[in-house]
């Protein structure tokens, strides 16, 4: 069955008044959640940056291990050179052996010298490496902090905020998905979390413009959604109207009399 105007606006309210509870049970916590999870995230960082710089530890190693084995590889050449040079039969062939050592040599002196380079690079990656992991344990321990005051103040609302949920569950299986993803929209865009408010004093419950009175009859009627227009809450119901200038008039004569 079809449900009217007033009763869609009594589920909105409904839904609101449970939001607004749940709301006020993470006020409590304050900024913790959020703290928590930059720490999280800042924590993954400096996990990706140790595990970066421990993959270029690896790759130096590497290089280092490659480049000793070029030594030896030319160390190897040069005696095999070495060997050919003493059964030579003219000075064309001793020079291009010789030429041939001299290249080896050559290699022996740039792979020493990668070699010592990549260890210079190892040390300051280590380097690195502890200050990094000190500020990652630093951290560790900030997050353990921040984790620990959460689960106090989280088991402290814990049972009221299970109830509110289930509540929750039900209060928004009575409202039809357009009006509920509306409500939905509504609260994300609104800071303080209302989507649905009352006219009171005359002005809109969320941005407290003025509504006009006209406008009050209609809320009062429930024949439509009527929404504010300067901040497009829902406006649900009125609870007291507006003192207009000519009821203050009235209200003196009265007293006067």
């Amino acid at each position: 069955m079809e449900k009217t105007v007033a009763q869609k606006l009594e589920a909105l309210q409904k839904l609101q008044s449970i939001d607004s509870q749940l709301d006020e049970i993470k006020k409590v916590r304050g900024a913790l959640p959020d703290e928590v999870a930059d720490l999280e995230d800042e924590i993954a960082g400096y996990e990706t940056r140790v595990e970066k710089f421990n993959n270029e530890l690896s790759e130096l190693e590497d290089n280092i291990s490659d480049h000793k084995t070029q030594i030896k590889n030319s160390e190897a050449l040069i005696k095999k050179y070495e060997e050919q040079q003493m059964n030579v039969r003219n000075n064309r062939e001793y020079d291009a052996i010789t030429k041939e050592i001299e290249l080896q040599n050559l290699e022996i002196q740039i792979s020493e010298k990668r070699i010592k380079e990549a260890y210079a690079k190892i040390e300051a990656k280590k380097e690195d490496i502890a200050k990094t992991q000190g500020e990652l344990d630093e951290r560790n321990k900030d997050l353990d902090t921040k984790r620990s005051e959460l689960e106090v103040l989280t088991k402290e609302s814990e049972e009221d905020e299970q109830k509110l949920m289930k509540d929750r569950e039900k209060a928004t299986k009575n409202i039809e998905e357009r009006l509920l993803n509306s409500y939905t929209k509504l609260r994300d865009n609104a800071r303080n979390g209302l989507a649905v408010v009352p006219v009171s004093r005359g002005a809109c419950g969320g941005c407290f413009n003025v509504v006009p009175p006209q406008r009050q009859a209609d809320i009062r009627e429930s024949k439509k959604i009527i929404v504010c227009e300067h901040c497009g809450r829902i406006l649900a119901e009125v609870t007291d109207e507006i003192v207009t200038e000519e009821k203050k008039k009235v209200r003196r004569g009265r007293k006067t009399a």
